[in-house]
């Protein structure tokens, strides 16, 4: 149960559609669920308005059918798996009706919701090669609410290629922009929007670039302003806080 859920049922409780016993056995629930080898947050989705998310890498196939039959226990409508082995996938997939994204390696149960949130998310790329980590931002954007534009490899190898979207740019909520190499894409399109950038480094890159570590610290150094910078290849992060900022406006109501 996230907050919005959880505000309609008080709402039904209030106007005498729900009787108060059972409301109190839809949000009658331990903090967290207590599975031996994890410990379920169970209450993230109303302290947070986002459920918890699956983590795959270093986790059994076993251990995340087993987190993910216990959410959706929990009345969770949607699970996001992220970092997921194609193993995992099709095990997952043999007890659950799982959608598996390759490129991403991202796993979903449940359908992706209408978007509510204000604006629009735009998902920039340098290059093609960025595009794993640019589907598990995406991805993670549309399940939590949010309508997704995606330009991919508008880097600045060509700078013709990205200003051929200026209009989605300008009319963006936010903006996620991910590149490699230099990692220069971040402060371009920070020069060029009004609204937060959030910049993803990747690991992409020739020789000494260290892994990403060339990226983040250029786009740590941007001198744009309005950039914030989340780790190397984190495109699940990059993702979460987009869509944290495209529903601010949904708290004040």
């Amino acid at each position: 149960m996230d907050k919005k859920q959880l505000q309609t049922l008080l709402e039904q409780v209030a106007n005498g559609g729900v009787k108060p016993e059972e409301a109190l056995l839809q949000i009658k629930t331990e903090p967290y669920k207590d599975m031996g080898f994890a410990k379920l947050d169970t209450h993230r989705g109303i302290r947070q308005g986002m459920a918890e998310v699956i983590y795959g890498a270093g986790k059994t196939k076993e251990q995340i059918l087993k987190i993910a039959q216990a959410m959706l226990t929990e009345q969770e409508k949607t699970v996001l798996i992220t970092r997921m082995s194609q193993e995992a996938a099709d095990y997952v997939k043999q007890y659950l009706d799982l959608k598996y994204d390759e490129m991403s390696r991202t796993g979903r149960i449940g359908k992706i919701p209408t978007p509510d949130g204000a604006g629009k998310i735009v998902i920039a790329t340098g290059g093609t090669s960025d595009m794993p980590v640019a589907e598990e931002a995406a991805l993670t954007a549309e399940i939590y609410g949010n309508e997704v534009i995606r330009l991919y490899d508008v880097g600045v190898a060509g700078m013709h290629r990205l200003m051929d979207h200026v209009e989605e740019i300008m009319s963006a909520r936010v903006i996620v922009a991910i590149a490699g190499m230099e990692g220069a894409l971040a402060s371009v399109i920070g020069g060029m929007a009004d609204c937060p950038v959030i910049a993803v480094p990747t690991s992409v890159g020739y020789g000494a670039n260290f892994g990403g570590l060339s990226a983040l610290l250029s786009m740590l150094n941007s001198c744009a302003s309005g950039i914030s910078v989340v780790n190397i290849d984190n495109g699940f992060g990059a993702g979460y806080l987009a869509s944290m900022i495209n529903h601010l406006d949904s708290k004040k109501n």
